[in-house]
């Protein structure tokens, strides 16, 4: 483009006067070929600018690809933590729906008891609170399934041991195992001296 317009131009600039002190002119010849050439090095950093920006844009689309799948792996932690949290309130709800009998032959092996122990724990918790959570001793201030002395004892369980069938049943297995070693033995402690 330029090289057409310009090919083989004299360009004439003045020049600062000659020691005559007549003006003095410089003649700029400008070949075609070196405009040309000045064409091609506009073209190859055209393209170099068209390289990079093919890069940054390779770039970009990589870090969106990335972007999304980490969306997705995000999305299927929630949803993984979602069902976790419905499989356990469906669990508390069942327990909730429980007998404490239920709930207390649930919990037998956890202590490391064969099922066989219920045999003795039916009768003993049943002498002691009917399996009553609400179970209260005006005499002594015994309270729950388990008659905790104090009922604040159950506490070290959870926040719910006045309600909870759940919380009193564990508190009162922990204290049996570690006073009686096993159901069995308390029930024989509560049939020989009337508490256990």
């Amino acid at each position: 483009m330029v090289a057409g317009a310009i090919s083989a131009a004299a360009v004439t600039l003045p020049s600062s006067a000659s020691e005559s002190g007549s003006p003095a002119f410089a003649h700029l010849d400008v070949d075609s070929q070196e405009v040309a050439a000045g064409q091609h090095v506009g073209l190859d950093t055209a393209g170099k600018a068209a390289a990079g920006q093919g890069k940054q844009a390779a770039g970009k689309a990589a870090a969106a690809k990335a972007s999304a799948a980490a969306a997705r792996a995000a999305a299927a932690k929630a949803q993984d933590q979602a069902q976790a949290q419905a499989q356990a309130q469906a669990k508390i709800q069942q327990q909730a729906a429980a007998s404490p009998q239920q709930v207390a032959k649930g919990m037998l092996g956890q202590f490391g008891w064969s099922s066989s122990q219920f045999s003795c724990l039916n009768p003993l918790w049943g002498q002691e609170s009917h399996w009553s959570v609400t179970a209260s001793n005006a005499g002594s201030g015994a309270y729950g399934i388990p008659q905790a002395l104090p009922g604040s004892k159950m506490d070290s369980v959870g926040p719910d041991w006045q309600t909870s069938a759940a919380t009193q049943i564990r508190w009162g297995l922990d204290y049996i195992q570690d006073t009686y070693g096993s159901p069995c033995a308390a029930w024989s402690h509560e049939q020989s001296d009337g508490w256990y």
